[in-house]
């Protein structure tokens, strides 16, 4: 009996992983590439124009990014959660792959910058 209750504990634990979708955005400089983490199947491609951009994050997915600036440089980070929590970061961009945690609903990448002043630009 245990083991027929661990084995539907473990199947229920799998399906749930497997309901969970990890979206990549790359950025390089100004380009930014949206493209599925399991099947490599770039999304879209898209500029950043404005001062940052915005990513919108469906409920119960993993958001990763990948901050590919060719030089050493910083972005700002905004994180929007579920809850109405915001958190601000500044992130190394060269080179680096951040995932976040899930409960996000909204991410705002700056523009890579050399030298980061304040907190915010709300």
């Amino acid at each position: 009996m245990k083991k027929l209750t661990l084995s539907v504990a473990l199947l229920a634990s799998a399906l749930a992983l497997k309901a969970q979708d990890t979206t990549c955005t790359y950025f390089t400089g100004k380009e930014v590439y949206e493209f599925d983490y399991y099947a490599d199947t770039i999304l879209y491609i898209d500029r950043q124009y404005d001062k940052y951009y915005s990513i919108n994050i469906q409920k119960g997915n993993v958001l990763c990014l990948h901050l590919s600036d060719r030089k050493n440089r910083l972005r700002k980070v905004n994180i929007e959660y579920s809850n109405g929590e915001v958190v601000y970061n500044v992130l190394n961009s060269k080179e680096h792959v951040y995932y976040l945690k899930p409960g996000a609903v909204r991410v705002r990448v700056g523009r890579p910058r050399l030298l980061v002043l304040g907190k915010s630009d709300r």
